[in-house]
């Protein structure tokens, strides 16, 4: 791995305690890089540091939440501070509350506006200065959904906030390439997660040209290349890893 960096360039995973997120905390330590994981779920979040760590490294845990820009913004400033600047980020955690939109609460709205499209300013606003005043390179990858970019039945709040990660993305890239950090989209369509619930299953499976549910492995191998030196000139970009959807 040549690039300019410690041995082992830290890259902070949102969400990692299940799913994609962690298949992509174990994609990425099986690449050389150092997890820094975050999430809900202290007694996973150990568990999975345990797996993945060595005794001179291990996979640092933090938990805050995403939807709360004050402990946000201090939990990550505090770790950067205490460890150095991330090489990358990679904005994984996401809620869905599924409603017909005649049904959907305020909090189903607001919630999921809340940790899926405001987790992107509140986890990315305080590294991006960070990021351009080490004068490095650095990658950026959010994870949006099939239902940020055609819409879902049901989803009108989380495909709201997916479509609005895409556009924040595309343009955090114009702000950050000239400072060689890359900001990129990856968009998972059915994936076979423990968010995914049967009656989805049900409805999607037969559109999918695939003809299967994709596997958590498949987005974090999308995100892992987007990591490489050799992904350097892409950015602004949103890969699809959904069997064919379109």
């Amino acid at each position: 791995m040549n690039m300019e960096h410690s041995p082992s360039p830290s890259v902070l995973i949102t969400g990692a305690s299940r799913g994609i997120g962690e298949a992509i905390a174990r994609r990425l330590a099986a690449d050389g890089f150092l997890p820094v994981l975050h999430g809900r779920n202290r007694a996973r979040l150990e568990a999975l540091a345990g797996e993945l760590g060595g005794n001179a490294n291990p996979p640092r845990i933090l938990q805050f939440d995403v939807s709360n820009r004050d402990e946000a913004r201090k939990t990550l400033l505090a770790d950067i501070e205490a460890h150095g600047v991330y090489y990358g980020v990679v904005c994984n955690a996401g809620i869905a509350a599924d409603n017909a939109f005649p049904a959907m609460t305020d909090e189903e709205w607001d919630s999921v506006l809340a940790v899926d499209l405001g987790g992107f300013y509140n986890v990315l606003r305080p590294l991006v200065l960070p990021m351009v005043q080490a004068r490095r390179p650095g990658r950026v990858v959010t994870i949006s959904s099939l239902s940020g970019q055609v819409g879902n039945r049901g989803q009108v709040n989380y495909s709201a906030a997916k479509a609005g990660v895409i556009g924040a993305t595309k343009a955090l890239a114009v702000e950050l390439a000239k400072r060689r950090i890359t900001v990129n989209c990856v968009a998972p369509g059915l994936i076979g997660t423990d968010m995914a619930a049967p009656e989805v299953m049900t409805h999607i499976l037969p559109l999918i040209p695939a003809q299967r549910v994709g596997k958590p492995e498949e987005v974090a191998a999308a995100v892992a290349f987007l990591m490489r030196e050799d992904a350097a000139y892409i950015t602004r970009q949103v890969i699809a890893v959904n069997g064919g959807m379109s």
